[in-house]
């Protein structure tokens, strides 16, 4: 019997995992990394706060446009030295950088922590360019009317900002990559502030990719990101029919997508493919396969994608974080999408990756 996984191939594109910045790592532990970064004119910077990333005034409505493209608002890094000792709440996180005959690095600031009264002068901000007061390639006259060291405060209102779902689908692979680690980051540095063992405050080291704990006594502790691995599988029947699921969870009665759950401790991530889909739906799984992964900032998650066989069609969701669960064919879910009864995932997804890949084309 043909198997409805013979043809399957791994996701040749994903809209987080597409990043092709040299990290550099054996830079992070030079002292003055930063202030040389800032002294180079080919360093780029870009803002991140409260996991929302700073795009030029006016894109941030490009949300919902199709075809519409966006891309990061940047500062000059000439300035951002004083910044930082302006605002020792910021933190800089240094992304690495690229090579070639335009060869870039890549810095991103989180100024979620920052505190200041608002520039009276940004009553009337709409009509001014934020690149215009920022980028170096505009012009530098409303410096002129502001301390340089507001700069950072400025910016909140200077720019829009938008969530990473909402940017990626509109920029390019390149600045996705750089806003998916700017926002896992800037994620871990205002979720973890003490150390998680003796609870003194800790500082960034390592260009922002590591913390320590500023304790003498607990041996000043290195601290680095953790990631929460999670399984994402589309599961198909012998009919190659895929199984759909709406969950509890999801405020939006139209979407569906497909089974996921975090790994467990001390569980590969086969084992955790086979229990979440018997545990939300009562499907016994066959054959897996892996198609991907895509890093999920939401905090910080790691999606690793499967495509598995399902041994029956007996499904029986768990009432609990499964709602609703049931198999579909190529032409009822494209006329359910068309008639409005469900909706896809988002661009960002990997989930919609996986249904076109199921499906055969873009949705």
């Amino acid at each position: 019997m043909f198997s409805p996984l013979a043809l399957t191939q791994t996701l040749p594109f994903l809209p987080l995992a597409q990043g092709d910045i040299d990290y550099q790592v054996d830079r992070r532990t030079d002292p003055n990394l930063f202030d040389d970064l800032f002294a180079d004119p080919a360093t780029k910077v870009i803002l991140v706060r409260d996991g929302l990333l700073a795009v030029p005034r006016g894109q941030g409505g490009f949300v919902d446009y199709e075809a519409a493209k966006m891309r990061l608002s940047t500062l000059p890094g000439a300035y951002m030295g004083v910044q930082l000792a302006a605002h020792p709440e910021a933190v800089a996180m240094f992304l690495g950088s690229y090579g070639g005959a335009r060869s870039e690095h890549v810095v991103a600031i989180d100024i979620t922590r920052i505190q200041g009264p608002r520039s009276p002068m940004l009553a009337d901000s709409a009509a001014n360019s934020a690149d215009g007061a920022f980028d170096d390639g505009g012009s530098e006259e409303p410096l002129a009317h502001h301390s340089k060291t507001d700069l950072l405060v400025q910016a909140v209102d200077r720019f829009d900002w938008v969530d990473l779902r909402g940017f990626t689908p509109h920029a390019s692979a390149r600045e996705a990559g750089q806003a998916t680690s700017a926002v896992s980051l800037s994620m871990w540095h205002n979720r973890q502030r003490f150390c998680p063992t003796c609870g003194a405050p800790v500082e960034s080291v390592s260009g922002g990719w590591a913390q320590r704990c500023t304790s003498e006594a607990d041996g000043n502790r290195m601290l680095f990101p953790r990631i929460e691995p999670a399984v994402i599988t589309a599961i198909v029947d012998s009919q190659d029919r895929l199984l759909l699921q709406h969950n509890a969870a999801w405020r939006n009665p139209k979407l569906y997508s497909v089974c996921a759950g975090f790994v467990e401790a001390g569980e590969n991530l086969e084992h955790a493919v086979r229990r979440e889909a018997k545990e939300e739906t009562g499907i016994d799984l066959g054959e897996v396969r892996y198609l991907g992964s895509q890093p999920w900032p939401f905090p910080a998650s790691l999606m690793m994608a499967f495509k598995a066989q399902a041994l029956s069609t007996d499904v029986t969701p768990d009432g609990e974080e499964t709602k609703i669960a049931r198999f579909v064919t190529r032409d009822e879910y494209m006329n359910e999408l068309i008639t409005g009864k469900l909706e896809a995932p988002g661009k960002a997804t990997i989930a919609r990756y996986m249904i076109e890949e199921w499906y055969g084309r873009e949705l």
